[in-house]
């Protein structure tokens, strides 16, 4: 395995990372913005309603999109075995 192999092991990693916790979070901080703005015009300050919403919507995507992220690590670990032989 040469230099240019690893580096193309890691970017691939990280683009798997990337691509896996994107939606996650864009969804986490689209749900923040929403909760926020309607906690500002009802004048609730409560900390508890915004961090039950976003866990609730990282439930909800774990269990609707986790069979396409473990496909997605399963690719990548499949391609790293195929490396390795």
């Amino acid at each position: 395995m040469t230099i240019s192999d690893a580096v193309d092991v890691f970017r691939e990693g990280i683009f798997v990372a990337m691509r896996l916790s994107a939606p996650v979070l864009l969804m986490c901080m689209v749900i923040g913005v929403v909760v926020a703005i309607l906690q500002a015009v009802t004048q609730i300050h409560e900390q508890a309603i915004g961090f039950i919403m976003k866990l609730i919507v990282v439930v909800l995507f774990i269990i609707l999109g986790g069979s396409w992220m473990m496909r997605s690590l399963q690719d990548y670990t499949i391609s790293l075995f195929q490396l390795m032989m």
